[in-house]
């Protein structure tokens, strides 16, 4: 059957095909989460069956290998799913489980074409087996963040297998065109203390992270923000340990709040469920340790508690991508990063120009600030510019800073305070003649701030007409 790919993702399919026409063995493709690289590379497996070719996807989680064989049904393309308990078919279409098929490579044929799921993984050492027992395969890697852990890239010129990226459309052009939800992150203080972990294999160290987060005031404070900022949404959150996931759920249900955990110790029937389970509304929070960080397709979820403190780039991205699927009635996501992941890695959304080989993190776009300075809201905790003098969330006016007499080149110098009138003293007499509610959404769309910024003053505004009434 044919396949209907919106007009991006048919041009990346060209893209991926002139790249293999033009002799490159091994492309890479670089989609921000959700962008739809499973329906991308489900349409490469159609033409490759239809050419008469083989083609494996290989996966390395039970999670995705069950996605991955759930779209293909859906298309109608038969295949085979090599899996510890599944037997080998003579289809050419195969969905494998990198772990089992290292163990029957002597058993398998090599396909014409070989699909990489969450390729940034490619570079260990079950992978290596495969890339080089089928020297003469082609491979098509799909990732929403090439780059390891250390920050280097996956090329073959920093050590890795593949020999041209190809980039998709940005995180903010799918936001902006409705393919996206668009995040709004926040940033309440949690009160750890994380200086001083150490570093073991590029990221912190999980046993001193966890001992540091693993502590009911620590929980207690992301159940009381979560409360307050998420409207009892479901929501994914990130954590240190399975000991860490199991704690925090305990306490989301001990203040009335459904939630479950979840981790790789546990039985593929009880992952499945338990996933299942925030899918349809029976819980609302699902604690994971290392699970649903990477493929895990819940577009109902709409909040991510970030209670996992990372280095890496490309997890903190994987993290964040869980919850920007759109949803019927999903107006936006929310990111509660309470382990200042977005002070080390910036914006979810902000453009990035990613690098096939590069030996660090991905450099900005050039049509960007070279250093994206971010602040945190003192009254919401809402993440900004730092440049902002206004909330975008709640409204809240940026406190003008004393201005004091300096010395400079020897000659003193009085800043005038009537500099510090002007962008504070505007902002309020510009939303002050904003009456009504429709003023108010027009101010917020002047401004670029989200709508719902809107509402909050409207309602502010009611409630203190309505307290004074009273009285």
């Amino acid at each position: 059957m044919n396949l209907s790919l919106r007009q991006y993702q048919t041009e990346l399919v060209d893209r991926i095909r002139d790249s293999f026409r033009h002799g490159h063995r091994a492309p890479l493709l670089q989609l921000p989460t959700g962008g739809g690289k499973t329906i991308i590379f489900c349409d490469i497996v159609e033409r490759t069956v239809r050419a008469n070719h083989s083609a494996y996807i290989l996966v390395h989680r039970a999670e995705l290998l069950r996605q991955a064989s759930d779209h293909l049904n859906e298309l109608g393309i038969l295949h085979g799913c090599i899996a510890a308990d599944r037997c080998i078919t003579g289809d050419r279409v195969q969905v494998a489980s990198v772990q089992t098929l290292v163990r029957r490579l002597d058993r398998v044929p090599a396909p014409d074409l070989v699909i990489v799921d969450e390729a940034h993984h490619s570079n260990a050492g079950s992978w290596r087996k495969i890339f080089d027992r089928w020297a003469k395969s082609r491979f098509l890697g799909v990732t929403a963040t090439p780059i390891r852990l250390d920050g280097a890239g996956l090329g073959n010129q920093s050590g890795g297998y593949y020999d041209e990226l190809i980039q998709g459309p940005q995180m903010k052009w799918l936001i902006l065109n409705g393919f996206l939800s668009k995040p709004i992150l926040y940033a309440p203080p949690i009160g750890a203390d994380l200086e001083g972990i150490r570093t073991t294999a590029g990221d912190f160290d999980i046993k001193e992270s966890s001992a540091r987060l693993d502590k009911p005031k620590i929980t207690g404070c992301a159940v009381d923000h979560y409360s307050r900022l998420c409207g009892n949404a479901p929501a994914i959150a990130f954590c240190t340990s399975i000991a860490h996931a199991e704690h925090v759920a305990k306490q989301f249900n001990g203040a009335g709040i459904p939630a479950i955990d979840i981790h790789g110790k546990l039985d593929d029937n009880t992952r499945k469920y338990r996933i299942h389970a925030l899918g349809n509304g029976e819980i609302k929070i699902l604690a994971s340790c290392d699970l649903i960080s990477e493929g895990t397709d819940i577009p109902i979820v709409t909040a991510a508690i970030l209670l996992r403190p990372t280095q890496s780039l490309g997890l903190h991205m994987q993290q964040c991508g869980r919850v920007l699927r759109p949803f019927p009635g999903k107006s936006h996501a929310i990111i509660l990063d309470h382990v200042g992941n977005w002070e080390r890695h910036g914006m979810p959304d902000q453009n990035r120009e990613w690098d096939l080989n590069a030996s660090r993190a991905p450099r900005r776009k050039p049509d960007e600030d070279i250093e994206i300075k971010l602040r945190s809201c003192q009254r919401c905790y809402a993440v900004m510019r730092a440049t902002a003098e206004v909330c975008p969330q709640c409204g809240a006016v940026r406190e003008a800073k004393k201005r004091t007499i300096r010395q400079v080149s020897g000659n003193l110098e009085q800043v005038s305070e009537a500099d510090a009138v002007t962008v504070q003293t505007r902002a309020r007499q510009e939303q002050g003649m904003a009456k009504s509610l429709q003023d108010l959404l027009a101010l917020a769309s002047r401004r670029g701030y989200n709508p719902q910024w809107a509402f909050n003053v409207y309602n502010a505004r009611k409630a203190k007409q309505f307290q004074e009434a009273v009285l």
